[in-house]
């Protein structure tokens, strides 16, 4: 592209390459395909950045993503508000939503306890979730982090946590491999693994 000025083109692939998953070379596309497209697009691709950025917030209940004062799970009526289940982010409590099967709620900890990384629980929405059982209406807490080290760390430490407030702590049942996450299970896999949630 003659004539193009090279450092807004530089920065724009360096922003891009600040997303999780997204190399120097596919950053450096992307911003070749952000240049070539018309203005409107453009600005179109900027005014939905910005409004997910203004408009999207957590849940004040389950810390899920929301644009709406409550998420769509917390505001149902029909969901079973004693079971919760406690997942590492939002992506998560898609993956568990797309096999139909579970039908309470849930809590997102965005993230997992991880010293080396310099997580730590304090980091995580935690006290989020004891104030919700505080409140005295959850009988069951399904325990769903990735059967990873930090999965299982952050699992046995809510579990200790919880065991003093006569709640049921339970574990999914992962027909996952170890190191997997629930992401990019298949629905039966996660079905399976639900329905054989076992005490912890």
């Amino acid at each position: 592209m003659p004539g193009y000025n090279a450092l807004p083109l530089e920065l724009l692939a360096e922003e891009f390459a600040k997303l999780p998953g997204i190399g120097i070379k596919s950053a450096q596309r992307l911003a070749y395909s952000i240049i070539s497209r018309p203005q409107e697009e453009v600005k179109a691709f900027a005014d939905a950045l910005l409004a997910a950025k203004r408009d999207i917030h957590y849940c004040p209940c389950c810390q899920n993503l929301t644009d709406l004062k409550l998420c769509p799970i917390c505001a149902d009526g029909e969901r079973d508000k004693t079971t919760v289940c406690v997942v590492e982010g939002p992506k998560d409590v898609s993956a568990l939503e797309r096999i139909g099967e579970y039908n309470g709620v849930y809590h997102v900890l965005h993230g997992l306890i991880s010293p080396i990384d310099g997580i730590t629980p304090d980091k995580l929405r935690i006290r989020e979730l004891l104030a919700r059982l505080n409140q005295g209406e959850i009988r069951e807490v399904i325990m769903a982090t990735n059967p990873t080290v930090e999965g299982d760390a952050t699992a046995m430490y809510l579990a200790q946590l919880l065991e003093p407030l006569g709640v049921k702590v339970t574990r999914l049942a992962f027909g996952l491999p170890v190191g997997g996450t629930l992401e990019y299970a298949d629905e039966v896999t996660l079905f399976k693994a639900l329905e054989n949630r076992t005490a912890m």
